[in-house]
Formats: structure tokens, C-alpha cells, sequence
């Protein structure tokens, strides 16, 4: 078991620095506190190698990774659209870390283990299971993946505490769509059917048409209240007689 931890968590840790998983890493950390991506990461981990090691030892079944690629891919993108969109702020929640939450720590979760599903590190777990012990491969690749993305955490947590929360936001959306577009040609390609990629360029444009769409919708009614607000104090100072005309 202790042989068979220590070559996984070499294995992984080596796979991923450089990865998708790293960058995406870096780029939660800037925008969120660094516990909350560490523990959804770690949440994600645990799940997805668990999965890698119960198919590789128990199973030996292979994975759709094209399939899981290109849903990956599209969930990218809506998290593009989501940052992009930005938080509505009451007075009270001026500090950013504030915003964290139950939403972030599933939505940091389930990105990492979409985009972990079919991904090298998952087909080397799965491949270190199949002649060491299961328990060792599922606790060092676990441990490897997270102290990959811890290195690229701290990178984010003190670019997020330098850099304006907005060039944040757009940098952060920037990635994830690199990152979608990355997972979609990866399924599409793997897949090499006219169909998945159909679908997959189709939902894909929905996603940012209907997204754009959606964020002017939301940028407007936000300048509208800033303006509502900005009145407010002239009508308030006003006279009465001021006021009636």
C-alpha cells in the first residue's frame, strides 16, 4: 500500500503540473478564498479518483471520455458567462470573499471533477490500479492532484489580493472559456462523430449567444438602479415646493 501511494502521488503530481486542473486552480483562487477551492478541489479529487480506482481494480471498464469532454466543455463556458455576469452586491457585502458560499464550493467541485473525468490523471489512476494496491493509488493520487493545485492556489490567492476585481473577473472568465473551448475540441475530436460535434458547437452557441444576451439584460437593469440611486439624494434634499413641480 505505502509503495503504491508514493508512485501514484509521483505520477500525479508530475501529471499535473501544467494542467487544465492547475490553471483552473489559479484562476478560483483569485476571485475566492483559497479554502474553500482548496476543500471543493479535495472534495472532487477524493470523488473522481475513487472513481478511478473502482473502475481500474474492480471493474476494468473504460470511460466515455469524449462525452464527458464536451459536457465538461460546456459547463466551462456557462461558468465564462457566470463570471462575466458578476455578483449583485448589497451595501454590506463590499468585501468579496464574503460572496463565498455553498454555490461556490459546488461549483469549484463540479468543474474540477467534469473536467477531471477522462482526463490523463484519471487514465493513470485508473491504470496504476489495475497492479497496485487500490486503497495506496486512490489516497497518493488524491493527495498528488491537490498539493499540484495547492501551488497554483497560492500563485492565485496573492495575484487576487494585487489585480482590480474586475480585470479578476474578466481574466477569470477569459480562462474558463479557454477552458471550454480546450474540453470541446478534446471530446469532439475523440469522439470524431458528426453528430457529437452537432450538438456539442450547437449547445455551445446557445450557451454564449443566450449568455451574452443575458449579461447586457442584467448590465442594464444594474445601470438603471445605479442611476435610480444616484437621484435619490437629490429628490431627498429637495423642498417641498421643488419637489411638487
Amino acid at each position: 500500500m505505502f509503495t503504491a501511494l508514493l508512485v501514484s502521488f509521483g505520477v500525479v503530481f508530475v501529471a499535473e503540473l501544467g494542467d487544465k486542473s492547475q490553471l483552473m486552480a489559479m484562476t478560483y483562487a483569485i476571485r475566492y478564498r483559497w479554502w474553500v477551492v482548496l476543500s471543493a478541489i479535495l472534495a472532487a479529487t477524493t470523488l473522481v479518483h475513487l472513481v478511478s480506482v473502482a473502475v481500474g481494480h474492480f471493474l476494468g471498464l473504460s470511460i466515455p471520455s469524449d462525452l464527458i469532454s464536451v459536457v465538461g466543455g460546456i459547463a466551462m463556458l456557462v461558468f465564462a458567462v457566470w463570471t462575466i455576469r458578476g455578483d449583485d452586491l448589497d451595501d454590506g457585502e463590499s468585501d468579496k470573499a464574503n460572496r463565498v458560499g455553498a454555490s461556490v464550493f459546488f461549483a469549484v467541485m463540479s468543474s474540477f471533477f467534469l473536467a477531471e473525468l477522462g482526463d490523463k490523471t484519471m487514465l493513470a489512476t485508473i491504470t496504476l490500479s489495475t497492479d497496485h494496491n487500490w486503497v495506496g493509488v486512490w489516497f497518493g493520487s488524491t493527495i498528488g492532484m491537490v498539493a499540484a493545485d495547492a501551488l497554483a492556489i497560492v500563485v492565485g490567492a496573492i495575484l487576487g489580493r494585487k489585480l482590480p476585481e474586475r480585470v479578476i473577473a474578466l481574466g477569470a472568465a477569459a480562462l474558463f472559456l479557454v477552458f471550454g473551448v480546450w474540453l470541446l475540441t478534446e471530446g469532439i475530436l475523440t469522439a470524431g462523430s458528426p453528430l457529437v460535434a452537432g450538438i456539442a458547437l450547437a449547445t455551445a452557441a446557445v450557451v454564449l449567444i443566450g449568455g451574452a444576451f443575458y449579461i447586457r439584460s442584467v448590465h442594464r437593469r444594474r445601470a438603471l438602479d445605479q442611476q435610480r440611486k444616484d437621484a435619490e439624494p437629490a429628490s431627498i434634499g429637495a423642498s417641498p415646493s421643488d419637489r411638487s413641480v
